[in-house]
């Protein structure tokens, strides 16, 4: 069950971070990049959550080995690409979906195998 929590941790806090980044880097509109979307809370919160995340992963690797605790953080990436679908309104597309079931497929895999 640690183990569980620790891995919802890690890909809450990724996902939290990525949502924060993204919408920091783009507080200032327009298609220019300007040194505000760097200094702004929502990077620094966002910076601050891949922090707490990266403190998740420890907490992985001490349980785990370390080839089953980096394919189990593969997770992130589904996360991610949902929590930008649901939040941010981005698309997936067919092959992206692919994607998501194949890295899906590749942990279960992982996850099976280490028992």
């Amino acid at each position: 069950m640690k183990i569980v929590l620790a891995l919802l941790g890690m890909i809450s806090f990724t996902v939290i971070a990525n949502l924060l980044l993204k919408t920091g880097a783009t507080t200032t509109g327009g298609g220019e990049f300007h040194i505000m979307n760097v200094v702004n809370w929502r990077v620094f919160l966002g910076l601050a959550s891949f922090g707490v995340s990266v403190c998740f992963y420890f907490m992985l690797m001490h349980w785990l080995p370390l080839n089953v605790a980096t394919s189990f953080a593969g997770a992130q990436y589904i996360g991610v690409v949902l929590a930008a679908r649901l939040v941010l309104s981005e698309p997936i597309s067919p092959g992206q979906w692919v994607g998501i079931v194949l890295i899906a497929l590749g942990i279960a895999m992982v996850g099976w195998s280490h028992q």
